[in-house]
């Protein structure tokens, strides 16, 4: 039964992308496709771009990586065809893209797992609790040493590399750690939107940590070791791996990641061909770029909501507020917002 549903779902989600297929032989399309933003969605994107030009060697894809917030600056004023983003748009972009007469679909592509890392041979920093990286990473009570954060560690500087301000995976790790008491991260982290930067610093500085996409340590296991994080509910100690990323036991630090596509660049042959093929093969090239893929379903709804016309976020109320929950009660026709 399991078996014959998967197939129905392929076999529903082929025929609903018949209108973006790409054929092999068509290689007289022309046209550039401009893409910027997140450094996590960075190393997907990259993979369409690549897979896609072979097909179509005379479109030019371009990918930027100025980190999420960089994006939406550029994409907002409809500077790009597509940002790649690590979280949903906020309520200042989307009122950007208003003004500017923006609009826009809003296509999530992968499941990822925020990951803290540290150097590789460190022996005693194997798991971390909320509280203690609350410890660790607010200002104004955050700890200087190790020490202070869990008895029996090492009374040694904490040394942080971090995504910066720009970016999706810092405005996503601030919103799990900082929550609502309006406080922030503290100020002395070596920060840098090149995820390649942060390997490099962590991997080079004993007794320091890190955060990224999980996609960056899978490709830096070997410079690099992966903090588990204690579950709030469950008590249980939980790597980031892709079944525990997918069924949301690594918690709370699983996200959806996301593209989004300016509607009337999508009006252009070689967007729309573009587009197809990214979210056609957007469960493979996850896989392949170490994240994890979303349901079949979530793609099939993305195609829909394009060839439909359906622009906006599902992440904002009509008022603007923040809407959060799983991806596949959130990504409904029905909580989209123009």
């Amino acid at each position: 039964m399991l078996k014959s549903t998967t197939l129905c779902l392929v076999a529903t989600l082929i025929l609903n992308i018949s209108a973006f297929s790409v054929s092999a032989q068509n290689t007289g399309l022309l046209g550039k496709v401009a893409i910027d933003g997140s450094s996590t969605v960075y190393p997907i994107s990259e993979a369409a771009a690549s897979g896609f030009q072979k097909q179509y060697p005379n479109v030019k894809v371009s990918v930027g990586v100025s980190g999420t917030g960089g994006g939406f600056k550029r994409f907002t004023v409809g500077d790009t065809d597509i940002s790649d983003a690590s979280r949903p748009i906020k309520d200042s972009e989307f009122k950007a893209a208003r003004e500017s007469g923006i609009n826009f679909f809003e296509l999530p592509v992968a499941y990822d797992g925020l990951t803290l890392v540290a150097q590789k041979n460190n022996t005693w920093l194997n798991n971390l609790t909320i509280d203690e990286i609350k410890k660790i990473f607010l200002a104004g009570s955050a700890a200087k040493t190790w020490a202070e954060v869990r008895e029996g560690w090492p009374n040694e500087q904490i040394r942080i590399f971090a995504p910066g301000t720009d970016s999706g995976t810092f405005d996503y790790f601030k919103e799990v750690v900082v929550g609502k008491t309006g406080g922030s991260l503290r100020s002395d982290m070596s920060t840098s939107e090149d995820d390649n930067v942060l390997v490099t610093g962590v991997s080079g500085t004993p007794n320091s940590i890190g955060f990224f996409g999980v996609a960056y340590y899978e490709e830096n296991k070997d410079k690099l070791k992966s903090i588990s994080i204690v579950n709030p509910k469950t008590g249980d100690s939980v790597s980031p791996t892709s079944q525990t990323i997918e069924n949301g036991t690594y918690a709370p630090f699983s996200r959806p990641l996301f593209i989004y596509v300016n509607a009337d660049s999508f009006k252009r042959p070689e967007m729309r061909k573009f587009v197809g093929y990214y979210l056609q093969n957007a469960a493979k090239l996850s896989s392949s770029s170490g994240y994890v893929a979303l349901p079949t379903a979530i793609y099939k709804e993305a195609m829909m909501h394009c060839r439909k016309g359906k622009t906006g976020t599902h992440y904002l109320t009509s008022d603007l507020e923040k809407r959060s929950g799983p991806v596949t009660e959130i990504y409904q026709e029905s909580n989209l917002v123009k």
